[in-house]
């Protein structure tokens, strides 16, 4: 079983008194749900699920609470998501730490068909050590944060993970700055078709003089993104278009046309 996240225990530990009361007593569901608190862990998360789904997430909470108690780890991962995002509860990030740190704390057996719920939860703990949670214990920690999205990049090969953690490679939050590394880190996520990582990726071998084949990443990224990665991915490729010739720009928007091409093979 994985054990590398055992240096969250103390974090744990220390938070679980104070948690201990936070998700209060719950309703008895409906003697019409077809389930109870008693229920397996898997029919009580199919439950929630479909509540869930079906917009009564008030149920969906419930029915997942009572699976997490029984150790269900799917169950676990979609109430702390449900916390952290405060969607059908309220906001509490620190109860969503302590979820996601349980997760990482029991670990996966390896080929589990909970490994991808683990992985996820060692990446939201990742973000939260990167920013701390105000007025909470949890304060930011950018060589925890790092280590965990390693972990996540290079255990589970998880492109989200491998883009955080270039980018932390090449700020050097958390370590050294390694752009060698980074740049590894960024292809194998832009390969598994992260726009975000591709763009990065095109922008840093741009800095490194390879206009034409940098802006034609980035550009390709650009073309491909979701809306609130092109947020911050517009003004990097504007900017790079205005530094390059008009030559080195039309050969890198064909360039780019391939790319696309070729990544969605």
């Amino acid at each position: 079983m994985l054990r590398e996240c055992r240096s969250l225990t103390l974090v744990v530990l220390s938070l679980a008194a104070a948690l201990g009361a936070s998700c209060g007593a719950v309703r008895a569901f409906d003697p019409n749900a077809g389930v109870t608190k008693e229920s397996g862990p898997f029919a009580l998360f199919k439950f929630g699920f479909s509540a869930y789904k079906n917009g009564r997430k008030d149920e969906a909470v419930e029915a997942y609470r009572y699976a997490a108690e029984k150790g269900h780890t799917a169950s676990r991962w979609a109430l702390a998501n449900m916390y952290a995002d405060g969607d059908g509860v309220t906001e509490n990030d620190l109860e969503a730490f302590k979820i996601y740190s349980e997760i990482a704390e029991n670990g996966v057996e390896p080929g589990s068909q909970d490994t991808g719920y683990f992985a996820n939860a060692l990446i939201s703990l990742a973000g939260y050590y990167r920013r701390g949670i105000p007025d909470t214990p949890v304060a930011a920690d950018l060589a925890q944060a790092r280590q965990l999205y390693f972990q996540a990049a290079s255990t589970f090969g998880v492109a989200e993970a491998q883009f955080q953690l270039a980018k932390m490679l090449l700020s050097g939050d958390g370590g050294s700055v390694n752009v060698q590394q980074a740049k590894k880190w960024l292809n194998r996520a832009r390969k598994k078709g992260h726009a975000g990582a591709m763009g990065v990726f095109g922008n840093v071998i741009f800095q490194e003089g390879q206009t034409v084949r940098g802006l034609a990443y980035m550009t390709a990224a650009l073309d491909q993104c979701s809306p609130k990665d092109r947020q911050w991915l517009q003004p990097m490729q504007e900017q790079a278009f205005s530094l390059a010739t008009e030559s080195d720009r039309r050969v890198a928007i064909n360039m780019s046309h391939t790319i696309r091409t070729s990544e969605a093979d």
